[in-house]
């Protein structure tokens, strides 16, 4: 009888007693196969829903122009008009500064004395009718920087979630992680929008931030998890585009939800479909192997086979066992024992800052771009597409380097230039701005490779895990330096375009990784980028009898790290 499956007659396979790697069992199976391709799209799905929540911000806290209200007026006050009898002149002092009338003073109607506006505001609602900025006064002196304090602990929060969630996901499994991480985010993104006040709105949204750090990334290792190794870093920036519709998606709801409350509930709804999943999310086939419940991952991986259509001889699902590396750990503070290593971890941790200060600083700042900020939000994410497409025509191509260093060196340029951008010339402020968001977007792509390639074997999970905290922090401060602006427009573009430069700079001390085999050991890392790293392992080569020893292995292991520590740039 004639079988649509494929079957795979092993020659020469060993013995149920030999153990097999879940890497060596990927090729058999298909590295892309019907199964991994349903699995890794509604994996990457979820990514569209943390897109929402991460970049709302730019509608939920919409800053708006305001005035003090004068006692005389009711609580339908206008900005732009006063009372009969009453100036703007005579009402209010000139803001030389801004030059505007005053947003935070007002005349004393008896003294005639300059005073606050004792907490009662009158605010600009031809742009936008509501906003947290609006309902909780978070304006002038006293409560101006709460409003940067809110979304600065939204981003506190994806970095406790990124280490939270991550021991909870090695500690009880990936999937009990990503459906709790999913009831978070819509339970508090729900209450986020029926806030009562300012400290629960911004728990709330802090819960929510930490929730999609378990989505995002427990979902996304699972999905890679299943890819074979050639095709790992094609699916890891294809994933990015996911986000990339977030963008689009956000800009929609906020056009058509112009009430802050009605869109941070719409916004956590979606969370909703992906509950579904709780019926065939399959869990992590190396986090069972790993905690020896093989019976659990080869019965999955039995359904995998079924559906791509292959027969994996029995042999096969014997002899499989964990993944586990032999090596043992290294603290990564150890790398600074090392001169040439330290320094160029401190150069990896700071380049990692930049990219992610300068990309949430740019995603937040469209709307004080002028013009329409529906649609320069629109723009922003749209030039994200052509940013991913250029890392997958480029990275093996022309190195990771030379495009590192090249798109934070171009980006910087176009966001320096901004600060020459007459105000009138909006057009060109959006156009320069959108270049250097496209340039930090495929920056931010390609540091990921270039520093899980430069650092050792023995600290490469430390070494990106440490950069991701630098990232978060670059995260959180991105808004506070926005805030900049207040004193000169172009101030925050200036500072981003100068740190992407000074970063662009330094990555050209960065060792090239293409083709190049990896370090494994802190002494090779001290080593790696010099002759001698080379001479040392053409000898090793010519002692093995091979013109690349281990070579294979040794990226299988690397694809393999990469996919359990992968930290997503958007993540």
């Amino acid at each position: 009888m004639t079988s649509s499956k494929t079957d795979l007659n092993v020659a020469g396979f060993p013995p149920s007693e030999k153990k097999m790697k879940f890497d060596s069992v990927l090729p058999v199976i298909g590295e892309f196969g019907r199964y991994q391709k349903r699995v890794y799209i509604l994996l990457c799905l979820p990514a569209i829903s943390c897109a929402l929540h991460k970049l709302a911000w730019v509608f939920l806290g919409a800053k708006v122009d305001h005035r003090c209200k004068l006692p005389i007026e009711s609580v339908d006050a206008v900005f732009n008009e006063l009372p009969s009898g009453y100036l703007f002149n005579e009402s209010f002092p000139w803001d030389g500064q801004r030059e505007m009338w005053s947003q935070c003073l007002r005349f004393d109607n008896t003294t005639g004395a300059t005073i606050s506006c004792g907490g009662e505001y009158v605010y600009d609602k031809r742009k936008y009718e509501s906003s947290t900025f609006i309902d909780f006064n978070l304006v002038c002196e006293e409560r101006k920087m709460m409003h940067s304090h809110a979304q600065a602990l939204f981003m506190a929060g994806i970095l406790l979630g990124s280490i939270g969630f991550g021991d909870l996901s090695d500690r009880f499994g990936r999937r009990p992680v990503f459906f709790l991480s999913l009831v978070l985010q819509v339970v508090f993104g729900i209450l986020a929008g029926l806030a009562p006040e300012y400290f629960t709105f911004v728990i709330a949204r802090m819960v929510v931030g930490a929730s999609t750090s378990g989505i995002f990334l427990v979902g996304f290792v699972i999905a890679m998890e299943m890819v074979g190794p050639t095709k790992r870093m094609v699916a890891g920036v294809v994933c990015q585009y996911f986000f990339t519709a977030g963008y689009f998606i956000t800009a929609i709801f906020a056009y058509f939800i112009r009430d802050w409350r009605m869109l941070q509930i719409a916004l956590s709804l979606p969370g909703l479909v992906f509950l579904s999943y709780y019926w065939f999310f399959p869990e992590s086939i190396r986090w069972l192997l790993a905690r020896g419940r093989k019976e659990e991952a080869v019965e999955i991986l039995r359904k995998v086979a079924k559906e791509n259509k292959v027969t994996i001889p029995e042999e096969m699902y014997e002899g499989l066992c964990s993944e586990e590396s032999s090596k043992a750990g290294t603290n990564i503070l150890q790398v600074f024992r090392y001169p040439r290593l330290g320094l160029r971890a401190v150069n990896i941790f700071f380049s990692w800052f930049v990219n992610s200060g300068v990309y949430y600083g740019l995603s937040l700042n469209t709307s004080n771009l002028g013009g329409n900020d529906y649609l320069n939000f629109a723009i922003s994410g749209a030039v994200e597409i052509p940013a991913y497409a250029f890392l997958l025509f480029s990275l093996n191509r022309l190195g990771r380097k030379a495009v590192l260093c090249g798109c934070m060196l171009a980006g910087g340029f176009a966001m320096s230039a901004c600060a020459f951008i007459p105000d009138d010339s909006t057009w060109l402020l959006i156009t320069l701005s959108m270049i250097g968001k496209c340039c930090i977007t495929a920056s931010y792509g390609v540091i990921y490779i270039l520093t899980a390639e430069n650092f050792p074997t023995v600290v490469r999970n430390s070494g990106v895990g440490t950069s991701s905290m630098f990232a978060r922090v670059g995260g959180i401060l991105s808004y506070y330096v926005l805030d900049l602006k207040d004193i000169w427009k172009p101030l925050p573009l200036l500072i981003f375009g100068g740190l992407s430069g000074i970063a662009g700079f330094l990555a050209l001390l960065i060792p090239e990784t293409l083709n190049r085999r990896l370090p494994e050991t802190l002494e090779d890392g001290e080593a790696f980028g010099t002759s001698a790293y080379d001479k040392r392992r053409t000898s090793l080569n010519e002692f093995d009898g091979s013109g690349e020893p281990n070579s294979q292995n040794q990226n299988i292991e690397f694809e393999n790290n990469h996919v359990k520590n992968h930290k997503l740039p958007n993540s």
